[in-house]
């Protein structure tokens, strides 16, 4: 069984990616101040985007010039995202950011992409008593998720990577390759145009 005697807030053991427990009051209070800015942002108007952005900027932990994400959006946290410059969410992406996720320039993904970072302990007791833990997600600049893909924890994709529509990307890509399907495997190199 996990303890949770070693002295350290759960906010930092989840931060640390050791196993926390997320109804943690600092954890929740967290929480909620992300649903209600996720709220008013999957709220706003088409027509305000000086809005969307400015909440965007209050969620997130960072968000690059000409950034833009479709509502609705869902998040665990917010501010353990970083998005680079000129990337675009469309619409349904959740980022469950439980652990760092970093999505890098120049990134393209289609609806309802899924960037997961929660895991759960596959031993029954520590998964009863609602421990669970998380690894980050990176994705590398100029990289297009196709819709619907997956992206489990702890996964790194590489720079100019496509991932197809579907895909469930349970390990590492490297860059410059197409990959697809589940689980998710390079199909060919992406070799540069003449």
């Amino acid at each position: 069984m996990v303890s949770d005697a070693d002295g350290r807030s759960m906010r930092d053991r989840m931060l640390a990616g050791d196993l926390y427990l997320a109804d943690d009051p600092e954890l929740l209070e967290h929480h909620l101040r992300a649903l209600d800015l996720v709220d008013a942002f999957n709220a706003t108007s088409a027509r305000d985007p000086r809005k969307r952005i400015r909440l965007l900027t209050e969620l997130l932990g960072a968000i690059g010039e000409d950034t833009v994400i479709m509502p609705p959006l869902r998040v665990d946290y917010g501010s353990h995202i970083r998005i680079g410059a000129r990337s675009f969410a469309n619409f349904g992406l959740i980022a469950l950011d439980v652990a760092p996720i970093t999505i890098g320039d120049d990134v393209q993904m289609g609806t309802n992409v899924q960037l997961l970072t929660p895991t759960h302990p596959v031993d029954p007791e520590p998964r009863r008593a609602k421990w669970e833990a998380a690894k980050p997600i990176t994705i590398g600049d100029n990289v297009w998720l196709g819709s619907g893909a997956i992206v489990l924890p702890g996964v790194t994709i590489g720079e100019n990577t496509v991932v197809g529509a579907g895909a469930v990307v349970t390990r590492d890509l490297p860059a410059d390759v197409v990959a697809a399907g589940n689980p998710c495997r390079v199909i060919r190199t992406i070799e540069p145009e003449a």
